[in-house]
Formats: C-alpha cells, structure tokens, sequence
C-alpha cells in the first residue's frame, strides 16, 4: 500500500508539473504575439530618437526624453508612474572639434575626431604637437616623461578581433580612452588621442566617458576620440615620418551639475506587493548620433514589458517596475540614486533585469546569481528554444542595476547578438535607421518571457529563494 501510495503520489508531482510547463509555454507565446503584432516599442523608439534625438544627461534633450516617456507610461494603465530626482554632470561638447595631421610644413590632412565625455578643452587656438603612439597605459609608464613630455599621445590599441565576445574585446581596450589622458598628463603629455573602441574601419569617431582620476584641474589635458581610418593613416605616417605633428581644437566644458530624473512605473504586485522586480534601461545617450541602440532600445523594451503585461491581462505575483535611469554614460548617478532610495525605504528588490546592449536579435540573457538559482534558471530553457533564446549564461547584468546587488537580489542582463553592436556605439551613425522592427520586438518579448518566469517561480521554496510566504 505505501508503494502504491509513493508511485500515485510521484505521478501526481509528474503531471502537476507538466500542466504548469504548458501554462508556462502558453502565456510566452501570448507574449511573443502581443509584441510582434501589437508592439509599441519600434513606434516609441522612432520618437525618442527622431523627434527627440540625442540624451545627453542635463541636456534639453534629456528633460524632453523624461517628460515624453512619463506621458507614455501614464497612457498604459500602470498603477504608479512617478519621477525620482537625480543630480547630474553637465559636459557639453560645444562646437564640432577639427583635426589635421601635419607631416611637413604646410603638408596637412584632416581627420575626424570628437572629445571624451568629461574632456576639457583645448587651449584657444588648439594644440599642436609630435605624436608618440602606444599601445598601452603600462607603455606609458615604461616610457616615462623623457619621452613622452611635451607630447601629444597616440593610443592605438584596437579591439581584438579574434574575441567572439565583443563586449569581451571592448573591455580590453577600453582602459585607454577611460584612463589614459589621467596616465599621459602624470608623464607630461599636452594631449590624448585615442582610437575608437569598434572593429569597423570607418570615419565616425566614437565618444565615450573619461576620467582625470585625481588630477587638478591645471593639470588635465585634452582628450579625443579618432576615427578608425584617421588611426591607420596617422599610425602609418608616423611611421614613415617619426616627425609627423598633430593639431586639434576643441571647445567642450563641465558646467555645474543640474536636476534631472529617473522614470518610474509600476503595475502593484497582487501577492507580493511590497517586493519588487525592475525592467529598465538608461534614457540618457551620447550626443553624437541619437542613441537609438544605446540605449534608446532599452528604454523602449523595458517599458514594452509591462505594456505586454497590461494587454494579455497578465496579474503579476509581485510588483514589475520599469525603471528608466538617467546618466549612466557619463556618472551612473541615475542607478545609484534608485538604489540609494530603495534601501532607505527598506524595499526589497528580488530581480532587475536591464538591457543596454542593442536592439539586435536576442540570444539569451547573463545573470549575476549563485548556482542554485542559476540551475533553477537553467531548468526554464526549453520554454525558450522555440524562440531560437539559448545563450543562458553567468555573468554580468548592468550596469544601472549592478548598485541593488545584495540581500540575494537577481540580476540579469538582455544578450542581443552583439556582433554590429560597436559599429554603431557612442558614435554618429547610432541612429533609428540602424534598429530593424522585428529585432527590437522579439527582445522586448524575451525580456517579458523571462520577467513571467522569474515573478511565478522565484518565491518557491527550494526554488531560486526560499522567502516567506507573508511579506
């Protein structure tokens, strides 16, 4: 009897278990139909970036951007739309900066080159002055000021093309436009130019944050981007003419920091209320092109998910917050002002997800998480094979979620196909035209996916967290 007992009691879990995989199955699909045949995501982007435009943090672009995407959030339903205050730099770019190699006297070529986020300017007139190019900031340091005082320094690391991961090829490059101008100026260098962190030869230069460490204000140097092209040609000059010179004026300055805000709203969770699990992206952008891939996608993928969620009448367990974080590009004041006041409201954040890698066809999501809840996540991947969603890796999540990190908190981040991904970053051409509709939606619907599993499955005892059932 006990036997038979056992056997009626496993085909039981058996069935019960395969009766919720169907359900599961079934609502993403309801999910992936809302998206592809009723998405807003591709309308909303095409008004963020060609009406709007660029974002940067403490520009009219920006409080534009904030003001449009709270009107957008009050239109959908959602229980709470609000704006969360947030101090942000204010650099500005000023006019377009020139450029020219000079290789004899009166022998000029000119170049694209765009300043570093936080750069200050050139002295009036600009800079002109021989190049040494490098490879390195640990070059730098071996050089020493004999050799590099006086100078303007050439940083010619290219991303490695042989890494799969671009996001991995761009980390190992990046240290050059982040902190080399601090590094050359300890040395006595006059100016940093950098080669644009993209495998693609062309002629945008692409932008990015930079920081003077410790430096004093009179000891900064200026600080630019150059083209890929314009790197190749000034690195074959100098080697033909070790003499070559180089000129570039620019006008760009830090004004006092200004009041800005995050974008919040919220659909109240029916069990779980008081514990929350955010969806979001950054709603600032560089202000060279209109950032409509970083992170204009993000922003309007996020706030699709709980649009998703509204229109398949689907009751979240727990509160779904879509967070638009203002400056990650240039301060990350926005995450962490979210997740200061979190803590000082004692809020309990279960899962952030974030998306700021594009709007190119999904492939999966990282989650930063330990085994337990990973082999949990892992469990749910068949759900997604159907969708062509495979990569379910560990890993980094983002970086305006990374400050919730803590008291078990999930973390993950959306996994586009990154390959054209850096084409386009920080740069002129990251425009709308570059984003393809169906792309854009089938994240959005992947995000969604993944927002359902974790909002029905991370309370479970023995599951991802074992919470209690009362808040």
């Amino acid at each position: 009897m006990m036997i038979k007992r056992l056997v009626f009691l496993i085909l039981i879990c058996c069935v019960s278990a395969f009766a919720k995989a169907q359900n599961d199955s079934i609502q993403i699909r309801k999910i992936y139909d809302e998206a592809l045949n009723n998405g807003n995501s591709y309308e909303w982007l095409s008004y963020l970036s060609n009406q709007i435009g660029s974002r940067l943090s403490g520009s009219l672009g920006a409080e534009q951007a904030v003001n449009w995407t709270k009107e957008q959030l009050d239109s959908i339903g959602l229980d709470k739309v609000w704006l969360q205050p947030v101090m942000v730099p204010k650099w500005v770019r000023g006019v377009p900066e020139y450029a020219f190699i000079e290789t004899d006297l009166g022998k000029t070529t000119q170049v694209p080159i765009c300043a570093l986020g936080g750069s200050v300017a050139t002295p009036n007139g600009g800079v002109k002055a021989p190049v040494i190019e490098v490879q390195s900031i640990e070059e730098i340091e071996r050089l020493g000021a004999a050799n590099i005082g006086g100078k303007i320094v050439f940083f010619n690391r290219p991303m490695q093309a042989d890494v799969i991961d671009t996001f991995k090829a761009y980390g190992g490059c990046v240290d050059q436009r982040y902190g080399g101008a601090e590094a050359a100026a300890a040395y006595g260098a006059v100016g940093v130019i950098v080669r644009s962190v993209t495998h693609s030869l062309d002629d945008y230069p692409h932008t990015g944050s930079m920081s003077y460490g410790d430096l004093k204000p009179a000891q900064r140097i200026p600080a630019a981007a150059i083209s890929t092209n314009g790197a190749e040609l000034l690195s074959t000059l100098l080697k033909l003419n070790p003499k070559t010179k180089f000129f570039f004026s620019m006008s760009c300055k830090n004004l006092q920091d200004v009041q800005s805000y995050n974008v919040i709203g919220e659909i109240t969770g029916s069990e779980f209320p008081n514990r929350y699990m955010v969806v979001g992206g950054h709603l600032d952008s560089w202000d060279l092109g209109d950032g409509s891939h970083d992170d204009g996608a993000g922003v309007v993928q996020s706030m699709e998910v709980l649009r998703i969620m509204k229109a398949i009448n689907y009751k979240p367990r727990h509160s779904i917050r879509v967070v638009l974080f203002m400056n990650e590009e240039n301060g990350l004041r926005g995450g962490r002002k979210y997740a200061e006041v979190a803590k000082n409201k004692r809020e309990k954040h279960v899962f952030a997800l974030e998306s700021d890698a594009g709007g190119f066809t999904p492939r999966g999501f990282s989650f930063d998480t330990d085994d337990r809840n990973f082999d949990e996540i892992l469990s749910w991947k068949p759900l997604f094979e159907p969708y062509f969603i495979h990569y379910f890796v560990r890993g980094g999540s983002g970086a305006d979620i990374g400050p919730l990190k803590g008291d078990g908190t999930v973390l993950a981040g959306l996994r586009p196909d990154s390959q054209r991904y850096f084409d386009h970053h920080h740069a002129a051409n990251d425009t709308f035209d570059a984003v393809n509709k169906r792309e854009l939606e089938l994240g959005a619907a992947t995000m969604t996916g993944l927002i359902y599993m974790m909002d029905n499955y991370i309370q479970k005892p023995g599951k991802l967290m074992t919470l209690p059932i009362k808040d």
